[in-house]
């Protein structure tokens, strides 16, 4: 598996592909292509053909453990994968100009604004996990704040800020649109999302007054008790979580589409993942395959094996 960084280049309207240092990355093509001869010499049938798939990847954790199954299920399959890390905005548009093929962490309706310009090149191809909680929250002890509209009046508390995830990213536009409308005396600080939770978690360890954007799978719901700010006018509603692929990937790799098309997985199992990667410093690659060996029975769902 080779992973490669993304940026698009306006002016000739293309992408640069930059290897991020995978070093065993043509190691990994090389036993993929050898599992793939194996099996056709055992008679096993196999529609890989030495294609290559290439996963978009956002910086998102909610992204890695789903990415990570997959591409160890690809390879096995006979695939040569490649990850591509892109912010949310690339994605979309690789997948639409054919050079990204798999994603497997789009949010909707939060990210209905890239179907609406991209829909008729990209195809829904699966519900990866339903009803994802998304929205504004703030920590439990702020106990007087249970709606966006109780912010109004009191954005001084929150030095008049609110932290989000990165710019381009619909949420943060989202939320900018969300201060606009309910009128509150805010800025949206956009961020990495480990810049966020950085800040979040400062604020809380000294139960001073803070909002963020948050969202299921996330570990910070495990971290500390947090609660969703209900929004009356439905900026942010729970989102089912789809695996994306271009208009193209069915015919280009069959037997990928169908085992993508069977796709799906617990929300709570995405989030025990994320922990594990993300607060317990374990190897991406190796809890995505501890997943898959405690997880057979849905592995053989999912592949048709």
């Amino acid at each position: 598996m080779k992973k490669f960084g993304i940026s698009a280049i306006v002016a000739a309207s293309m992408f640069v592909f930059t290897a991020c240092g995978e070093s065993d990355g043509e190691q990994a093509g090389a036993e993929a292509n050898n599992q793939t001869e194996e099996a056709e010499q055992n008679g096993e049938e196999t529609d890989a053909n030495g294609e290559t798939i290439e996963i978009g990847v956002t910086p998102w954790t909610s992204t890695v453990p789903p990415t990570e199954i997959a591409t160890i299920l690809l390879e096995d399959m006979g695939y040569t994968v490649e990850q591509t890390q892109a912010d949310v905005g690339g994605v979309f548009t690789g997948l639409s100009s054919g050079d990204l093929d798999v994603f497997m962490d789009g949010w909707f309706p939060m990210h209905n604004t890239y179907m609406d310009e991209y829909g008729d090149k990209l195809d829904e191809t699966s519900v990866s996990y339903p009803e994802a909680e998304v929205g504004w929250v703030v920590p439990t002890y702020m106990e007087d704040i249970e709606s966006v509209e109780d912010l109004k009046g009191n954005e001084d508390q929150f030095e008049n800020e609110m932290f989000g995830i990165e710019e381009g990213a619909e949420a943060t536009e989202t939320s900018r649109e969300l201060v606009e409308s309910y009128e509150l005396d805010m800025e949206v600080v956009a961020s990495s999302e480990g810049g966020m939770m950085a800040e979040a978690s400062r604020k809380i360890q000294q139960e001073k007054p803070v909002v963020f954007y948050g969202w299921r799978p996330h570990p910070m719901f495990n971290n500390y008790d947090l609660k969703v700010l209900d929004d009356p006018e439905n900026f942010f509603e729970a989102s089912d979580v789809k695996v994306i692929t271009n208009n193209n990937f069915k015919e280009k790799a069959p037997e990928a589409y169908d085992f993508l098309s069977n796709w799906s997985i617990g929300i709570e199992e995405v989030e025990k993942m994320i922990v594990d990667i993300d607060e317990n410093n374990e190897d991406p690659e190796d809890v995505a395959q501890e997943w898959i060996d405690n997880n057979q029975d849905k592995v053989e769902s999912m592949t048709g094996e």
